[in-house]
């Protein structure tokens, strides 16, 4: 069994806890306007084994030990959850702690959760209307995986990016932290300044960018959104 693998990022700090390395798969069914990883939406040929990609993890464990991990990203990693499925079954064979970066939006992923250690969810929208907008994509499967999560007491990190004119309102941060407030074993909550910074890559690939003319998220009022979500 093969699967699609963009790049591996050894020696990572900032997808779950301590040291990681950080695998990018390919394939996205999520068109995101603020996408910053086009180059991975498409699935591309399958280019690493199951023993290849175990054996390239492993060959950093002596840098991440016990405090750090595998973090599994995208792309949308739910994808290939039959090829992450063998790879984690490998990977707790030495006790691995094992991080997945996901909107939740993928194929036969029930198992793989029996293996996952930490979810990163990214939310995007809470409502239908919204997330279609937003994505391009119904809102349904993100809330089904958020509730496999859930039912079996998984620890999990949130992440969501805030866009200006999109959710950069205290209105919506408020309801955000209502969402939030219904939901356990939330370990962190954190919200992501939007930047432009994958324009480049969108002229490399000849697509348009969808929100070429919108700024960046000012990291300070980003913060005090922030803020908001622990009073």
């Amino acid at each position: 069994m093969q699967g699609s693998i963009n790049s591996i990022e050894t020696l990572g700090l900032l997808d779950g806890p301590g040291i990681r390395v950080v695998v990018f798969l390919n394939g996205c069914q999520l068109r995101c306007l603020y996408c910053h990883n086009p180059e991975m939406l498409n699935m591309k040929k399958n280019n690493m084994s199951v023993s290849e990609l175990v054996s390239k993890i492993k060959r950093y464990q002596p840098y991440f030990k016990n405090n750090g991990g595998v973090t599994f990203s995208g792309g949308e990693p739910l994808l290939q959850s039959k090829f992450l499925l063998e790879v984690c079954k490998e990977l707790k064979k030495d006790h691995i702690h094992i991080a997945l970066d996901t909107a939740g939006v993928g194929y036969d992923y029930d198992e793989l959760l029996d293996y996952i250690d930490l979810v990163i969810f990214d939310i995007k929208a809470l409502e239908q209307d919204k997330y279609q907008q937003l994505v391009k994509h119904d809102i349904k499967d993100s809330l089904v995986f958020l509730d496999k999560c859930q039912k079996r007491n998984i620890p999990m990190w949130l992440r969501q990016v805030i866009v200006p004119g999109i959710n950069d309102t205290e209105e919506y941060i408020l309801e955000l932290k209502e969402f939030i407030r219904k939901l356990k074993n939330i370990e962190k909550v954190e919200l992501l300044p939007y930047h432009n910074m994958a324009i480049s890559k969108y002229r490399k690939l000849g697509i348009p960018y969808p929100l070429e003319n919108t700024p960046q998220m000012d990291k300070e009022r980003c913060k005090e959104l922030e803020q908001l979500l622990v009073k």
